[in-house]
């Protein structure tokens, strides 16, 4: 087994399709090489874990914030370290919340708990086309996730005119030295010529005692712990989420599909994303609300695998979660109460 784990960060605003590319890239990979993912979401709770394809697939689900921000980088760094230690991938593959900054993905990879047994691929940056322009106007994020990515996939160019495709990459020029880019409809993008690249790469690696990590000791929760103090210590490093932003999760009731799907536009000033699986007219849909716009989509398969029927996760500004949780409380939203995981 290679003593090296391949590591791809997937970013990307809160809607862009960083799943679906994901799941390209899972598809891509020959069933020889181990595969590990790691994804965060920033709401309550996982919804994406679940649309994962594959029945055996690794994974660590980290929700609640950011891996990148104080709130839950502890979790992040003890994750990292147990699969540097135990599983042993050959590939990682990690998908960070849509709000996250990720400028110091590689300072987190580089710590010497881990003794060399990661190295960063390609960081890719999926770039939502209908609603790059308004994203970028208001969050942070946005920036520093263009900053530090390597490849940039402008996805859903089949809903926007050429102009602002042309107006995307200027943007992303003017905040990136030498940015790279495709254009994709559903996120189809050429994985396999990086795949390639990186098992060239490891090959290599395996026949080469200086590139090859060292074993890494096994080290108390305590010993850890205090790794971690220092790390989140460090004035350095960006810990501050850069969004003002609350998620908070609610159970779906009854009603109607229909009533459902007002009640969220009708609450929707401040709120930026929704997203949760429904129960409607015997078919499980996943629901997606992002910037707006909703969408409603079948999801027959793995049915099994959804812990969290009929609960609806918000992302918004604070101000839209007071609102939406003072309607629930008073009833003016019927048929949705505060859920607890």
């Amino acid at each position: 087994m290679n003593s090296i784990t391949d590591v791809y960060l997937i970013t990307g605003f809160l809607g862009s399709g960083k799943t679906t590319f994901l799941n390209r890239i899972m598809r891509s990979f020959p069933p020889v090489r181990k595969v590990f993912v790691l994804m965060n979401e920033f709401g309550e709770v996982g919804v994406d874990g679940v649309l994962i394809e594959g029945e055996d697939v690794r994974m660590l689900e980290i929700s609640k914030g950011s891996i990148f921000c104080v709130c839950v980088k502890t979790d992040f760094i003890k994750g990292l370290y147990e699969i540097a230690r135990v599983s042993k991938p050959d590939v990682l593959l990690i998908e960070s919340t849509g709000v996250a900054d990720p400028s110091d993905m590689k300072k987190d990879l580089a710590l010497p708990l881990f003794q060399g047994r990661f190295r960063l691929r390609n960081q890719f940056c999926v770039v939502d086309a209908e609603n790059f322009r308004e994203a970028l106007a208001v969050f942070a994020s946005m920036e520093r996730q263009i900053a530090s990515s390597d490849t940039f996939i402008i996805n859903k160019i089949d809903r926007v005119p050429r102009q602002v495709v042309d107006e995307i990459r200027s943007a992303i020029r003017s905040l990136h030295p030498d940015p790279l880019f495709y254009e994709t409809t559903y996120c189809n993008f050429p994985v396999d010529r990086y795949l390639s690249q990186a098992s060239a790469s490891a090959a290599i690696l395996k026949n080469d005692p200086v590139g090859n990590a060292s074993q890494i000791p096994e080290l108390s929760s305590a010993e850890i712990d205090t790794i971690i103090d220092g790390l989140l210590e460090d004035p350095q490093r960006r810990m501050s989420p850069p969004e003002l932003l609350v998620s908070t999760a609610y159970r779906w009731t009854g009603g109607t599909y229909e009533e459902f799907e007002k009640a969220i536009r009708h609450w929707s000033q401040g709120l930026l994303r929704a997203k949760g699986f429904l129960d409607v007219d015997g078919e499980i849909c996943l629901f997606n609300y992002t910037f707006g716009q909703t969408r409603k989509d079948t999801f027959p398969q793995h049915g099994n695998r959804i812990k969290h029927h009929n609960v609806v996760v918000l992302i918004g500004d604070p101000g839209a979660m007071e609102r939406i949780g003072a309607a629930v409380s008073n009833g003016e939203w019927p048929h949705m109460e505060p859920y607890q995981a």
